[in-house]
């Protein structure tokens, strides 16, 4: 059987002008879990990251963890890392436009939702419920993209993923908590496909995805399956976030 570990990226920079990019605590994040798969023996095989500057700076910050294996992050952040040798970039894994969802909803939107996490998750939770079942922006608007649309390219990244990884293959997959959660909800129930049962199930997992949470796939003969959901017991106090 081969194994997927879907790494969902560390916290990025909220209410900067560019969100694509890791926070302080977001590359100590990704140094804390290359250290922790290190020194528990894994080994990938083959890595895979989207295309987001996000995704490629916390597998920076992994392979930069797992390379000092003590779990160190004394620098708060590398002057520019190469990127590892083997690397394939799939843009499916990348995160829908969550800044575009939210925006084609400015009834939600008050003063402070733009800086407030807070207020900002508030109007980011109706914003991707109007977007899941399928309701438009204000005066019709539309999406950059629609959740079914969304849903069927996690879909094939993950199928191929899945099928990259050969028996007794490791893929470390480097992505974000909604694409995670969009794995994890068509997983749970490979037959379904009312879109609105799993944009349910997607919500329940999206809202409690942690920065650099684990999720195990296996693969294999009947394709892959769902074993671990959002492990993180290499984050605690301070440098465990959701947001």
């Amino acid at each position: 059987m081969g194994l997927l570990l879907l790494v969902r990226h560390g916290q990025a920079s909220f209410g900067a002008d560019d969100y694509d990019v890791l926070s302080p605590t977001g590359w100590e994040q990704g140094r804390l879990l290359g250290a922790s798969l290190a020194a528990a023996g894994a080994r990938p095989t083959a890595l895979v990251r989207g295309s987001m500057r996000r995704h490629r700076e916390t597998l920076e910050a992994l392979v930069d963890g797992a390379g000092r294996g003590s779990g160190d992050t004394g620098t708060p952040e590398p002057p520019g890392t190469p990127e590892a040798p083997g690397v394939t970039v799939d843009a499916g894994w990348d995160e829908f436009d969550h800044l575009g969802v939210v925006g084609a909803h400015p009834d939600l939107l008050g003063d402070d939702a733009w800086r407030d996490r807070r207020a900002f998750q508030t109007a980011f939770m109706e914003a991707t419920r109007r977007w899941t079942a399928g309701e438009p922006g204000a005066d019709g608007a539309a999406y950059p993209e629609s959740w079914g649309e969304f849903l069927g390219r996690v879909r094939g990244a993950l199928t191929a993923a899945a099928a990259a990884t050969g028996s007794g293959g490791t893929t470390l997959v480097v992505t974000s908590g909604g694409a995670i959660a969009a794995a994890c909800a068509a997983l749970v129930d490979p037959e379904e496909t009312d879109e609105a049962r799993l944009a349910r199930a997607w919500s329940r997992f999206n809202t409690v995805c942690v920065n650099t949470g684990v999720t195990r796939v296996v693969v294999g003969s009947t394709g892959p399956r769902l074993l671990t959901f959002n492990e993180h017991p290499h984050v605690s106090g301070d440098s465990l976030t959701y947001r």
